[in-house]
């Protein structure tokens, strides 16, 4: 028999049985859908994760004081919106003697100290508590990854100066703050001289505001001559970055004295952040996916007893077909060809409204994980779109082999006299 018959007579079948063959259509039609959307879900966090956190610069490596290696930590670089660095009781901190200990260490392109702490800030009548940053002002501009809105970078020659985070500039007063307009930080004027723009994700500088580091050693409490919060290396190749943290970590502990069970400082990089919350996000996706999985399971058996009911009431016709030289094989490939096409249908429909929903929830304004944007992102790629009409077509292929396979192996005179 040739395939164009058997695939008339199998869309006839379809045709025949409209109600439960749409119903079972419709099955699929949901699980379809749901993998779309979860999925375009998943592929959009994961490129929100990656702008985010790879506006970090994966090039960066910060050594804060702490115990312990936080190489998949969400500090970012100094002056990003970080405070106080997250240190323990007994964590000493970080001195100008190990900022040229780690000068040394092979493949560093950039090196700069920042200290860090919490400063009222007063500003027509009204007072905040803020997090300050004090840099270098000529290193940080080559470290920082923060871009302005407005204004200027700090310069060498700087003092009462301060470059304001969005967040801050935005939100934190009434009046927002603007360029040129003069802020008293810890009873002190200062200048402003640049608004950075917002960022959203980790590590962002959105809520600091960052003066040159003489300013904030002499406005910040309990701030010493020769120490800092927290340091900063910029390497010269990103593929270096890992040598270069173990190197600076033994290095660090020699300088030290100090071993792996008493170490007080931590070591982590952007690189490393990116990595584990691109794994969380694969596997936030991957959960996802599976319980969208389950839709497709309960479309497959509706499949399958869609199948086997029509099986049963063509039994007479598949007897007269092969009482007329239909062969088993003809007789199977019909029915497949019937589950394919409830498959194919079912797919077609899912797709379009997966793709439908992976469009409306953008405009939602949902947030996710606390990025910055109107909402979530979500990505439809034509891999996507391909594999789930080809998933659908082969659930539905496998939801009819069973019943195909019977309906090939019925007798002519059993079936003749079936009633």
């Amino acid at each position: 028999m040739k395939l164009s018959k058997s695939l008339r007579l199998a869309v006839n079948i379809l045709v025949h049985s409209k109600l439960r063959s749409w119903l079972t259509i419709i099955g699929i039609v949901i699980g379809i859908a749901a993998v779309v959307a979860i999925v375009s879900i998943g592929e959009g966090l994961q490129q929100d994760v990656e702008s985010h956190l790879g506006g970090l610069g994966a090039d960066l490596i910060t050594i804060s004081p702490g115990g312990g290696r936080a190489s998949g930590g969400f500090r970012g670089p100094p002056g990003e919106g970080q405070g106080s660095a997250a240190t323990s009781d007994d964590a000493k901190n970080l001195t100008k003697k190990d900022v040229q200990v780690l000068q040394s260490v092979d493949g560093v392109a950039l090196i700069q100290g920042t200290v860090s702490g919490q400063g009222e800030v007063y500003y027509l009548g009204e007072k905040a508590s803020v997090s300050i940053d004090g840099v270098d002002p000529l290193v940080w501009k080559e470290m920082t990854t923060s871009e302005l809105e407005s204004g200027r970078f700090l310069g060498p020659s700087d003092y009462n100066v301060v470059i304001v985070g969005n967040s801050i500039a935005e939100n934190t007063f009434k009046q927002p703050l603007t360029v040129n307009r003069m802020v008293t930080i810890e009873g002190k004027a200062f200048k402003i001289v640049g608004i950075l723009q917002e960022s959203g994700g980790f590590g962002g500088d959105d809520r600091s505001i960052i003066m040159p580091i003489d300013a904030a050693r002499d406005t910040l409490e309990d701030v010493g001559e020769e120490e800092f919060d927290s340091i900063t290396i910029k390497a010269a190749n990103t593929d270096d970055v890992e040598q270069i943290m173990e190197e600076a970590e033994q290095k660090l502990l020699i300088s030290r004295h100090l071993t792996e069970s008493t170490k007080d400082f931590r070591i982590s990089s952007s690189q490393s952040t990116l990595e584990t919350m691109s794994d969380i996000t694969q596997t936030i996706s991957s959960f996802l996916t599976a319980i969208a999985a389950v839709s497709l399971l309960v479309g497959s058996v509706g499949i399958a007893n869609t199948m086997f009911t029509s099986v049963l009431e063509k039994t007479k016709e598949i007897g007269i077909m092969k009482a007329i030289g239909a062969r088993n094989g003809d007789i199977m490939m019909i029915f497949l060809l019937n589950s394919a096409i409830v498959g194919l249908v079912g797919g077609l429909l899912g797709i379009g409204l997966g793709t439908g929903i992976s469009s409306l929830l953008p405009l939602l304004g949902i947030g996710i994980m606390g990025m910055g944007g109107a909402g979530m992102t979500t990505v439809v790629t034509p891999l996507l779109l391909i594999g789930a009409l080809l998933l659908s077509m082969g659930i539905g292929m496998a939801a009819g082999v069973i019943p195909a396979y019977r309906a090939s192996k019925l007798k002519p005179v059993d079936a003749l006299r079936y009633e």
